[in-house]
């Protein structure tokens, strides 16, 4: 065990009486803290977790700056700057002298994900039914029947992004203020509705209208789900979680392909198109997880009780301790607000005008344009080489395979080598060779299973927004600003998916030859500003390391003590990259 000589007011130590965390002291008053567990590298990832590494070690561990940066909360002096805000949900369960085993944490973390996540997951899974069956209704004469062209098409999914785009900050400070357990299922609820009314449609202004109420519904769902995901997960969790949410996503577009292939069976029951049925039995589908959701999501991790969970909630009062203390110790930013605490507008502008995340904003508004636009005209380009309608609601399901498993790949990449920039920029590179490809060969020419397989390659690509979702909280350092930033980085994801929905233009079909030629510019772009991130970031701390390396201790408490800066602008906190 490592000693350390640090001095608390306690009257009792928290202790499991089945775990190897020292003498039970809970009977005697000490004065002392606890002894914290040996510094080892972190079995952060379930194929580590294999061998004879020790699950009963005291998981909250004594400082060694080659694994991880010690806890502000091991030395009285620094704890004393970082002490939870008093009205934070969690601070009834605060206590920087508790301690836990690594079986107790993988086993709580475990807990949280069958609690949380999976539900969560499937939160997602049902916004992506609502938003992906519009692919699959452009097999069934979707546009023809209403008198649509491609480019009323493009205006739709426009009018869409733009509306989403500009009901994400708004959405997440509705989100902030009232709870996104009650502000999420009230956002299903809602859009669920809207996108059964599709079955109604009549024609271009109907479809327009949609379009615009859906965008403005499900606006803000991604970053609100995102903040809540924070207040259970640690840093790299939340990355690799994130991974698995939008594998949710991918697993949905496969969902909407099959149930697709049955429900657009149905044209002609009761004299209606099968794109008409299709809308509205996904709407109600997502109508039931949204119903659904107002009696399974917790406002946080000691929130939990609730007639329709259990008068004692999901987890136990050392479980809640474990949640709260591990997280708080990676990241004491995470209470500086509580749960139900709206964002002022000066807070606000704080947030926007942080710039060292607008790094982050520029690629979100860029990277994924090039994968974009052929996403999106992927079932009318194979309509157009000669597939039916079944037949390409089928053929759209191996590109989302091999995204899943390209994603979730590079995901777990990132986190295990510690490097995000590079890591996420491989999706780029991934890109590369195929837009080459669609640009200098005549596809008119070539057999159309070869443009299938280019197509599903391109399509597979690893997708970074997991990563760089994560990394835009890691970066945040508050609460306001993960509220603000994750919005705004979302809303800089949809202004490139408007900016994609108008590259293909009918003047250009059926090859989009100029469409190829501006994505593939987009793409070599995208892998310059990578690498301009990348510099930024390591410029940026060591401007910082130059500043407070040269700070005796004494100087370090006392900016921490006087210190007006919040958030990332502290000059203890370091940019990851």
């Amino acid at each position: 065990m490592a000693e350390i000589l640090l001095v608390y007011k306690t009257d009792k130590v928290d202790r499991d009486p089945d775990s190897k965390v020292g003498p039970d002291t809970s009977t005697t008053s000490v004065n002392t803290i606890p002894l914290l567990g040996e510094p080892v590298q972190e079995k952060r990832f379930w194929f580590q977790r294999t061998g004879s590494y020790d699950r009963d070690a005291i998981a909250t561990q004594a400082s060694h700056l080659s694994l991880y940066p010690p806890s502000v909360f091991d030395d009285p002096e620094t704890a004393k700057r970082y002490q939870p805000n008093p009205e934070w949900e969690n601070t009834h369960r605060f206590d920087p002298l508790v301690r836990w085993t690594w079986r107790e944490e993988y086993r709580l973390v475990r807990k949280i994900d069958f609690r949380i996540m999976v539900w969560t997951c499937i939160m997602f899974m049902a916004l992506e039914l609502d938003r992906a069956n519009i692919s699959q209704a452009l097999t069934d004469n979707f546009l023809p029947d209403l008198g649509l062209t491609t480019n009323d098409y493009n205006l739709g999914n426009t009018i869409t992004k733009l509306s989403f785009l500009c009901a994400e900050l708004p959405s997440q400070l509705i989100s902030k203020w009232v709870g996104p357990d009650r502000w999420i299922p009230a956002q299903m609820t809602l859009w669920s509705l809207v996108a059964s009314a599709q079955f109604f449609l009549s024609g271009r202004t109907s479809f327009l209208v949609c379009r615009c109420l859906l965008g403005v519904l499900q606006g803000g769902f991604i970053p609100d789900v995102i903040l809540y995901l924070s207040y259970f997960y640690k840093h790299h969790e939340l990355t690799l979680r994130l991974g698995f949410f939008w594998t949710a996503m991918s697993i949905a577009d496969i969902l909407s392909s099959l149930l697709a292939y049955d429900i657009l069976h149905m044209r002609g029951v009761q004299g209606h198109s099968g794109w008409r049925w299709l809308f509205l039995i996904e709407g109600l589908l997502t109508l039931v997880v949204g119903i659904l959701a107002f009696l399974l999501m917790p406002a946080g991790p000691c929130q939990t009780a609730s007639w329709f969970r259990g008068k004692n909630g999901w987890f136990t009062e050392r479980e809640e301790k474990i949640m709260v203390n591990r997280v708080l110790r990676e990241d004491p930013s995470k209470s500086d607000m509580h749960n139900r605490q709206p964002i002022t507008p000066r807070l606000l502008w704080q947030s926007l005008k942080d710039f060292d995340l607008w790094p982050l904003y520029i690629l979100g508004l860029t990277f994924q344009i090039p994968m974009i636009a052929p996403a999106q005209y992927l079932t009318l380009t194979l309509r157009g080489l000669g597939f039916d309608t079944f037949q390409t609601n089928l053929l759209t399901m191996p590109q989302t395979v091999g995204h899943i498993i390209t994603m979730l790949r590079m995901t777990y990449l990132a986190e295990i080598v510690g490097e995000l920039t590079i890591v996420a920029g491989i999706g780029q590179i991934w890109a590369l060779p195929f837009l080459i490809y669609l640009n200098v060969v005549d596809v008119s020419k070539v057999n159309r299973w070869v443009i299938y397989a280019v197509t599903t390659l391109l399509l597979s690509y690893p997708n970074a927004h997991p990563i760089q979702v994560g990394w835009n909280s890691r970066n945040s350092n508050t609460v306001r600003s993960r509220t603000v930033s994750a919005a705004c980085y979302n809303m800089f994801v949809q202004a490139s998916a408007i900016i994609s929905s108008n590259i293909y233009r009918a003047d250009d079909a059926p090859l989009y030859w100029r469409g190829n030629q501006q994505l593939l510019g987009i793409l070599c772009m995208n892998i310059v500003l990578y690498g301009l991130v990348k510099g930024y970031y390591v410029f940026r701390n060591k401007r910082r390391d130059q500043k407070w390396n040269a700070m005796s201790h004494e100087e370090r408490l006392h900016y921490l003590a006087t210190t007006t800066d919040q958030g990332n602008k502290r000059l203890d906190f370091r940019f990851q990259h």
